[in-house]
């Protein structure tokens, strides 16, 4: 008798009925796999909804004035007039200009020279510059291509400017650390950190519970070591792991891709060992909460998803609104996708990279108070 033959017999619709109601059951028993199922498409729905934007506006901007005319005034406006840029931030000296461009607290700057306003009643068409951090060139196209319209309309209601053909003044265009907007050098610098965080996540998620599971755990806990003895014992073996991954796609993406490393190759490896230790020590907080294997890798799976679109690595973080920039300040790969791009393209020094450093050790350390508490009370 056929399968089908056996389900269409008498009882079998019932059997198969009872099974159904079975699963019900495991997954109302299940919250976390029923809230996974719920919460993945939900999440993707409202940050693709409201949070990503590919054409950022408000983008934040350094001003440079070595005069304070009106000229530069109806300028400036004029520029946050294209709603493309955002003034945050106004520098003394060039310095200033270049820390906070290589720091990335801002990704535009602009120069407003000395004696601008006279050469421009003269008629001399003098240049001001704008410098623009190129290391995403999504976040950076739409705004240069804005500056086309700036010199024509910004200085239009000016009578005393000398009527042209021409417009009065020309924008210098400088396009910082990838000028030719080349995709791979803001690819693969993000491609480290979010192999890693992939990778280290998994691991550690998964090693209270597989003790558990294998029935060793209670081994463990008999001998005379602590919670955070046993933590750290779990974590030190992966740091060296991930280190070795780093190499690895480091390595290939100088070698393969011709991304270049303008900065310094020992802070970056200081930095990414941060980063390895901030991520599993996440990972290792997932599996002193999940109750079984499964559950760990679901709970990687949602932490990893806000961080591959709210973390600048896939769409610009400047074009999301203020509520989800603060959610990805939260998000350990911002700072360091950050901080590689910095150091492989800017040559960002580690005083540029404080604050993002500051975030990674800031986010480890709760982690892993986090860790300790819940295990010493969920295997007590």
């Amino acid at each position: 008798m056929s399968a089908f033959s056996k389900l269409g017999s008498q009882g079998g619709w019932r059997r198969a009925g009872a099974v159904v109601i079975k699963e019900f059951l495991q997954l109302r028993r299940d919250r976390l796999t029923f809230a996974t199922m719920i919460m993945i498409p939900l999440t993707q729905l409202l940050l693709f909804g409201y949070a990503i934007n590919t054409t950022p506006r408000n983008l934040p901007t350094a001003v440079l004035l070595h005069e304070t005319s009106d000229v530069g005034r109806s300028i400036l406006a004029a520029l946050e007039n294209t709603k493309y840029f955002k003034i945050t931030h106004r520098v003394s000296n060039e310095a200033e200009f270049d820390h906070l461009l290589a720091a990335g607290a801002v990704l535009f700057a602009v120069e407003i020279p000395a004696d601008f306003e006279r050469a421009l009643r003269r008629g001399d068409r003098p240049a001001l510059l704008v410098a623009a951090d190129a290391t995403d060139p999504v976040a950076a196209g739409s705004a240069l291509a804005a500056l086309e319209t700036l010199t024509r309309t910004a200085l239009q209601n000016d009578r005393s400017i000398p009527d042209m053909v021409l417009p009065p003044f020309e924008i210098r265009q400088h396009a910082r650390y990838n000028p030719a907007a080349v995709t791979q050098l803001n690819i693969v610098p993000g491609l480290l950190g979010t192999l890693l965080m992939m990778t280290m996540l998994v691991y550690t998620a998964l090693s209270v519970t597989r003790e558990i599971e294998r029935g060793t755990m209670e081994s463990l806990l008999a001998m005379p070591i602590s919670p955070l003895e046993i933590m750290l014992g779990k974590i030190a073996p992966y740091i060296l792991v991930g280190f070795l991954q780093a190499i690895l796609i480091f390595s290939a993406g100088v070698g393969l891709f011709g991304v270049p490393v303008v900065g310094s190759v020992t802070i970056l490896a200081l930095l990414t060992t941060l980063f390895i230790a901030t991520n599993l020590s996440i990972g290792y907080t997932f599996s002193t909460i999940a109750q079984n294997q499964l559950q760990a890798v679901q709970m990687s799976i949602m932490f990893f998803l806000p961080n591959i679109l709210m973390s600048g690595f896939a769409f610009p973080f400047a074009g999301m609104p203020a509520w989800a920039q603060w959610i990805g300040q939260c998000l350990p790969l911002t700072h360091f996708i950050r901080i590689v791009r910095g150091i492989m393209l800017k040559g960002a020094t580690i005083g540029d990279l404080r604050a993002e450093t500051a975030w990674l050790i800031g986010l480890m350390l709760v982690a892993m108070t986090l860790a300790v508490t819940r295990f010493r009370r969920t295997l007590d």
